[in-house]
């Protein structure tokens, strides 16, 4: 198999999943709903995510516009002293990247916005019908994000031959994907822990009460956090982890003349045509559970890949230690899943000890959960280290005397990282599936559809929580290894700079911390995902402290609401603006500050204190992005197992302290813990783009 071919077969698999998603937008579409009342509601959350989509598509395109004129002046080096031609060729994948990422998450939120209504009244007939209404409507996001991310490579590819080119689109796809994460989350965070501040703990109403204002720009917030946000981050991952095995496997092609370009593609593709077909086998069994479909569809991905893999290995002779380094960061993401359900089920020891310390108040909530939060990290950190410990070593001895070996042993780590992320077209369906059922869960309660309906949506509810922590565990260990080849595709850019250059400095061959320019830039860049979390968290307070006076004010200015008087509804629309508002105002500077001080930290210390903060900032990011996003997926589910019946129900004292619990959880899973991996791949981009600049000049 050739380049060509290779691409040829990544486009057609990209074509593929979109006719793919296609039908199944399809198949959702024509579900029944007939419910005036439900229909109505969904149109307002429809029209709170597109208005919420469109300010911040407005405000990120400008943004956009100034960094793409930017990288035209200075990418890969400065017009004055390089080709304009490569200037231009960079500046437009940027641009390319960033159109792909919001195309995506548009599309998502268009079906997702159907699918939560059909979700709700398929209920109606049963579970098994609502939830392959929720998961289908997932999966047109997780075809239309991995189909574009996969289409928009091997274009870009096609057309430019240079892997750095790529990097370009990859910059694209994680700056918005860090304003969209860091946005969405900051919307769908404001309104959530403002209603249930408001309804639960001072009023002790159902969650989704009609009464509330705050419930509509929650479920608007579920699309634009859980569904654009996500759809966004992984884009990003999946495009970054392909971007650094490319620009790793084609140096060392060049230099050996062997076939690695070929074999990423090759495995991308067949990451996507295995999620295809899991997607299409996803459905509940006679007895099994919402949980259980889920987990069996990634699983029956899981091993199409590794299989077709080894076939396509055999048959084209690719290396087969490159292929053993994949599955094993494949594996690896499949055990970070496992270990993250594990402290996020309601089924298991962790949530149910923090349920039942919910009975002696809000405080022990909380330490319990940020002890289990910190506890959940160990398993998955040593995970990703033993992932790329040991792709290191499996690929190593492919190096020669020449000196490749360290950049064979890198691209190991790189293809982890992309054998992790083959099946992302699966965990993205998975993702997607949890805001579609839990806007699903709020239309049955708000459109009165029963009891019944009401305990199907819950379970299916249950479900996505639980699935969405073991995604966001996924897509955090997928982030680790993707940047940890980074930060090998960073020291290949440096070393192909210095030859090309001919200049007089040895090539890099790792980072010394005994080095005070890697040490200055290790302690700064392990400080970043802390700053970068409280910004996002901040904003969260000041937005909800604004939204949580609006609901007072219409509780108290509106005759008849409170009291559910007939035909009175509360002004929706003012919570929605707040909380869009506010998210656009708070995300800017959180994103700016990470690109800026990265930038800094490369300007006076240079590539090797460049190599120190994005080692530090990797290590701290990881830590803290794990106990985060774990610790507020277990709150989340503790305060759903006390509802479901248990230490006394609705409205006793342990769930007051679980509602707490949850609220201080929620900031921690859904703004900063998913964000952080985000912000860490655009720091290590930002670093392998700007190497040129950072290698030739710094103050030190």
């Amino acid at each position: 198999m050739n380049t060509m071919i290779a691409i040829g077969f990544s486009v057609f698999v990209a074509l593929l999943a979109f006719v793919f998603a296609g039908w199944l937008y399809l198949w959702v579409n024509k579900q029944e709903s007939s419910n005036v009342k439900i229909s109505k509601i969904a149109e307002m959350i429809r029209s709170g995510a597109n208005t919420f989509l469109r300010k911040e598509y407005t405000i990120l395109a400008k943004f956009a516009l100034v960094i793409s004129i930017l990288i035209f002046i200075f990418l890969p080096s400065p017009i004055w002293k390089g080709s304009i031609g490569d200037n231009f060729i960079i500046a437009f994948a940027y641009l390319f990247g960033t159109v792909f990422s919001a195309l995506a998450g548009k599309i998502g939120i268009y079906v997702a916005t159907i699918a939560n209504k059909k979700t709700a009244e398929a209920a109606l007939k049963g579970i098994k019908p609502s939830f392959l209404s929720g998961f289908r409507g997932g999966a047109v996001m997780g075809m239309a994000v991995v189909g574009s991310s996969l289409l928009g490579v091997s274009l870009v590819f096609l057309i430019t031959n240079n892997p750095t080119m790529i990097l370009g689109f990859s910059f694209g796809a994680s700056s918005l994907a860090l304003f969209a994460k860091a946005g969405g989350g900051i919307f769908t965070k404001t309104a959530d822990i403002s209603a249930d501040l408001v309804g639960k703990i001072e009023l002790g109403i159902a969650e989704d009460d009609p009464r509330n204002p705050a419930v509509i720009a929650d479920n608007v917030g579920d699309n634009v956090g859980d569904v654009a946000g996500m759809g966004a981050d992984l884009f990003d991952s999946h495009v970054a982890s392909l971007a650094a095995a490319l620009v790793i496997g084609f140096s060392i092609d060049q230099l050996t003349g062997s076939h690695n370009t070929v074999l990423v593609f090759a495995y991308a593709a067949i990451g996507l045509l295995s999620s295809i077909i899991g997607v299409g086998f996803a459905k509940m069994g006679k007895n099994s559970s919402p949980t259980r479909a889920l987990n069996s569809s990634t699983y029956i991905t899981t091993l199409l890949f590794t299989v077709l893999t080894a076939i396509a290995t055999w048959l084209f002779t690719f290396e087969w230690r490159i292929y053993f380094a994949a599955v094993t960061g494949l594996l690896v993401g499949v055990i970070v899943g496992i270990a993250t359900d594990y402290f996020t089920d309601d089924s298991k020891t962790p949530v149910r000890k923090v349920s039942k310390a919910s009975e002696s108040g809000p405080a022990l909530t909380i330490i319990s959960g940020v002890s289990y939060g910190f506890l959940s990290v160990l398993p998955a950190m040593v995970g990703i280290a033993i992932s790329a410990f040991a792709a290191y070593q499996i690929t190593a001895p492919l190096g020669i005397a020449t000196g490749t070996q360290i950049e064979y042993a890198l691209f190991g780590i790189s293809m982890a990282a992309v054998g992790m992320l083959s099946i992302v077209g699966m965990i993205i369906s998975n993702d997607a599936y949890g805001p579609i059922v839990d806007n699903a869960r709020g239309l049955a309660e708000m459109g009165d559809l029963g009891e019944e309906v009401i305990r199907i949506t819950d379970t299916l509810d249950s479900a996505g929580n639980t699935v969405k922590a073991v995604t966001k565990g996924f897509a955090i260990g997928a982030a680790g290894l993707t940047v940890i080849s980074l930060l090998g595709a960073f020291i290949t850019e440096v070393n192909s700079a210095i030859l090309e250059r001919n200049l007089a400095i040895p090539l890099i061959v790792g980072f010394d911390i005994m080095n005070p320019a890697v040490f200055f830039g290790l302690l700064v860049g392990a400080s970043v995902p802390a700053v970068f979390s409280a910004m996002l968290m901040l904003g969260v307070t000041k937005n909800a402290e604004r939204m949580v006076s609006e609901i007072h004010r219409q509780f108290r200015e509106i005759p008849g609401l409170k009291e559910g008087k007939e035909g009175v509804f509360p002004e929706s629309d003012k919570c929605i603006d707040i909380a869009t508002t506010g998210a656009l105002k708070e995300l800017i500077p959180a994103g700016l500050f990470t690109i800026i001080i990265t930038i800094v930290v490369g300007l006076v210390g240079g590539v090797y204190a460049i190599g120190g903060y994005l080692t530090g900032n990797i290590v701290s990011g990881l830590l803290l992005a794990l106990f985060m996003s774990n610790s507020g997926g277990l709150w989340d589910n503790s305060k759903k197992y006390i509802e479901s019946g248990n230490h006394g129900g609705k409205g006793s004292e342990a769930h007051r302290a679980a509602v707490i619990g949850d609220t201080v959880g929620d900031p921690f899973k859904d703004t900063a813990g998913p964000s952080i991996n985000t912000q860490i791949t655009v720091v290590s981009l930002i670093a392998s783009l700007l190497s040129i600049i950072f290698l030739t000049f710094s103050i030190f």
